[in-house]
């Protein structure tokens, strides 16, 4: 078959190839067009060039009721920085072995493999993520448990990375981590416009735990969704649990309980994401001391703040501002 080979000729960036397949959800290519292959001048030739390529034979159908037509075959996987898999057919869809063996060419060569929601799927069905961390739509974390046990799921984070493969939650934690990416290549200048056109946050706070059908709960009338703001407006207070179920006037027994009801962690778990959040804030500012940002977010030291960023997000606080606020030079 013929190698599609003229994409966008007047770019020079990453070929971000999104996968087409029969069953398409529309939504999540949607993401994916739009971030990276709507026309972007601003943003210089070294822009990203974008793809879709197909992974089934004959007329494909998207959700909405429409036909679509792919740019090129799966062959085209051969040539992308990025390949993408916005969502799959369904978690209980077998992946095609073809296809896991062009991800995983793909992937030894060099390129990252990114997925939206039940796209984690196919990614797990490679093999690649063995051993590492991964997220999906919180719906299907117990099946992705299931079928691959030698892979940890993560479904509280909107977004997860394992050495050079991503994996988002639910459709619109997909727009987190392409924004991600976008980040990641051209620095945080080039995310902000990005996210700005798209009329939102560059980047959400919290995870999809917010998100569960979990209501919070209500006890004599009061919540703990008020405690909820008030820790994460003074996150650099000594929140034991014992002081978050007195602010509840709850004993500790009953807080835990509801508050694991709530928010689907425990409170250790919650107060850690908050602050590791909060630290990932104010280390895009790009000025703050190492030891103030981790004051500030509540960690008290630089060495505990290195601590649970590293365990979390698997880099450094200061590799993680070196990759999002230096390599704003590139963008131009």
């Amino acid at each position: 078959m013929t190698i599609y080979v003229n994409i966008m000729p007047n770019l020079t960036g990453p070929l971000v190839v999104a996968l087409l397949y029969d069953g398409l959800c529309t939504f999540e290519f949607g993401i994916v067009a739009e971030i990276f292959g709507l026309s972007r001048p601003e943003m210089g030739p070294t822009w990203y060039r974008f793809a879709s390529c197909a992974v089934d034979e004959g007329p494909m159908r998207a959700h909405g009721g429409f036909v679509i037509l792919a740019d090129a075959g799966s062959e085209l996987i051969q040539q992308a920085d990025i390949v993408i898999v916005p969502g799959w057919k369904g978690a209980d869809v077998p992946v095609p072995d073809t296809l896991c063996r062009q991800l995983r060419a793909a992937y030894d060569r060099g390129a990252r493999l990114a997925s939206i929601c039940s796209g984690a799927f196919v990614l797990a069905a490679t093999g690649l993520l063995s051993g590492g961390t991964a997220t999906t739509h919180w719906r299907y974390a117990d099946k992705l448990r299931v079928r691959y046990p030698d892979l940890t799921v993560d479904d509280a984070s909107l977004y997860r990375s394992h050495n050079r493969i991503y994996t988002s939650a639910g459709s619109a934690a997909g727009i987190d981590l392409m924004i991600e990416i976008v980040r990641q290549d051209f620095g945080a200048t080039a995310a902000n416009s990005v996210a700005r056109r798209l009329v939102m946050p560059a980047h959400r706070m919290g995870g999809q735990a917010q998100f569960l059908e979990r209501p919070v709960p209500h006890r004599d009338g009061l919540e703990i969704s008020p405690l909820l703001e008030n820790v994460r407006a003074n996150l650099a207070t000594n929140w034991s649990v014992e002081r978050m179920a007195g602010a509840c006037r709850m004993s500790v027994r009953t807080f835990l309980r509801r508050f694991s009801e709530a928010t689907g962690q425990t409170p250790g778990d919650w107060l850690v994401a908050e602050r590791v959040n909060e630290a990932k804030r104010l280390l895009c500012l790009g000025q703050t001391s190492m030891e103030v940002v981790a004051l500030t977010s509540g960690f008290g030291s630089s060495h505990t703040l290195r601590h649970h960023f590293r365990k979390r997000l698997g880099i450094s606080p200061s590799e993680y501002r070196s990759r999002f606020i230096s390599e704003q030079s590139r963008v131009n």
